[in-house]
Order: structure tokens, then sequence, then C-alpha cells
């Protein structure tokens, strides 16, 4: 903290001309304004004041963090009353403290092979021009309110077309639940199978058994992957089988239909099996509550 020494003699018609002519200028007038504090104490710290002006106007019209002019980026030149006295000090500003309170609740976020956007999706930026999304921005507040209960809410499988925003809308929930301290992880997941079968020599288990017992999961596009046997009965089938003996919520979004997504993974290079692949689904079914989302390209 910065601290002004007010002891020693000073020119009171100086002072007050200097801070007199300070007031002429709009903005250290308007920041003036927001001081609590009396004048006669003020035009003691003229200089100071000026500082903070500036930096006081530089944080009111910032768009974001990056543009920041302040001499700490982040931060700005604040006075304080103490008693009779002003100390000034750098104190944080709304969208630095936005920034540490994001980068606190991320740490319970795990992505594997998303874009960068996902990990700061939130309910603020949801086209709620859509009324497609209002029945999937019902079952969000719904799923909230809901999953501190003894038995947690089922997971969402929500298809439909090709940049309708599926993913981001599900990572802005996890996103919310992140601040209240509940673990996620978010997972591309045709990239997430190449590499965990990349991993059979290293951390194979350590990969599987996480996404296996993460509070939320989500496993995204599912249904791109080319499927085998492998994929479906050794790695999703037990992932899917576990979360729903211990009732963890897992989310799914895909291009496919669940009808689709069952005809999909019948087919593998070792042939059909139709039973299989109806097991999984069942399995999906028992996890999740099945929602459409057709909307227009958001990504154009």
């Amino acid at each position: 903290m910065k601290k002004i020494d007010d002891f020693y003699e000073v020119d009171n018609t100086k002072l007050q001309q200097s801070y007199i002519n300070s007031l002429k200028n709009k903005d250290f007038k308007s920041f003036r304004e927001t001081l609590d504090i009396k004048d006669e104490t003020l035009m003691k710290y003229t200089s100071q004041l000026e500082e903070a002006s500036i930096e006081y106007h530089n944080c009111k019209n910032c768009k974001n963090l990056e543009t920041c002019k302040n001499s700490i980026k982040g931060y700005k030149y604040t006075p304080i009353k103490e008693k009779d006295i002003i100390n000034f000090s750098y104190e944080m500003c709304s969208k630095k403290q936005e920034e540490e309170d994001t980068l606190a609740y991320q740490k319970n976020l795990e992505l594997f092979d998303m874009p960068k956007d996902i990990r700061e999706a939130n309910f603020k930026n949801i086209y709620k021009d859509d009324k497609a999304r209002l029945p999937i921005i019902k079952y969000f507040k719904e799923f909230i309110n809901d999953y501190k209960k003894e038995e947690k809410p089922k997971g969402l499988y929500l298809n439909g077309s090709f940049g309708s925003g599926k993913t981001y809308l599900i990572a802005a929930l996890f996103n919310e639940m992140a601040k209240k301290e509940i673990r996620s992880a978010l997972i591309y997941y045709p990239e997430f199978l190449r590499s965990l079968k990349a991993s059979f020599n290293s951390d194979y288990s350590e990969k599987f058994n996480y996404i296996k017992k993460v509070p939320l999961l989500l496993l995204d596009d599912i249904g791109a992957e080319n499927t085998s046997s492998w994929s479906r009965d050794e790695v999703l089938g037990p992932i899917l089988q576990y979360r729903m003996e211990e009732h963890l919520p897992t989310f799914f979004t895909s291009n496919l239909t669940l009808e689709e997504l069952e005809k999909n993974l019948s087919i593998t290079t070792s042939g059909v099996d139709k039973v299989k692949a109806r097991r999984i689904i069942e399995r999906i079914k028992q996890l999740t509550i099945n929602m459409e989302l057709i909307s227009k390209n958001r990504r154009d």
C-alpha cells in the first residue's frame, strides 16, 4: 500500500488553486463526485487524485483485460480515506476479479481435445433467441437444483444439427457446476478413443478410470468415431455400466439420433452385432433424457 506523508507544512493557497484547476477537467470532476471525502482533505492530494482519476476512467471504458491502460494491468489506483489522511492502493478491477474467479473454478474442469471457448462457456452468452433451446435451458435449471438431492438427476443425450451449439450448452452447465466445486470432464470422444488406444503401455488405466468415475461426464460427438468391437465393448460399455450403477450423470452430444447411433454401433470391422449395440443404447437411455436441438449453424 502506498501512503502519503501528510505531516509537513504546505501552502494552502497553492493547494487550493491546484485542486480548483483540476476540477475544471470533467473527468477529474466526475471522479471526485464518486468520493465521499471533503474537499478540504482532497485538495492535499491533487496529483495523486489526478492519477487515480485517469485509471478510474480507463477502467470505466475498458472492454477487456487485454486492452487495460492502467499502470498495473487489472488494477486501478484508488484513494482510501483513513481518519484525516488518504492512502492510495492498487485495487483489483472487476474484470481481473472475474478472471481470478474463473481460474479458481476451472480447476474442476478437465477438457480433452476441446476448443478454448468451451472452457469459458457460460449461460450469459447462450443465444436465447432460439425457442428450440428453451426446453434445454429449463432442464439445466432443474438439473442444478436437483443435483444435491440423494438421487442424482439424469444426464442428457443431446442430438441435432451440426454447429447448433450442443457442446457449448452442456459446457455452460458444467462451468456452472464447477463453481459449486463439482468436478467434470468434457471429452471429444473420437480423439479420446485414439489417445486411449495409444496409451496401452503407459497410462491407459489412469485415463480410463478417471473418465469412468468423474462426477460429471460429457462424451462429445459420439457416433463420429470409427466403431470397433474394442471401443464399443471394452471402453464405452464398461464406462456406461459403471456410471449407471453409481448414478453418475452422463451427457452425450451427437449428430445422430439414438436409433441412428444404434445402427452405427452395430457395425464394426468384425461384423454386425445388433445385440451389443442395443445393450449400449439401453444404458444410454438409463443414464439420460433425450433432447434434440435443430438450429442454424452458429459456427458460420
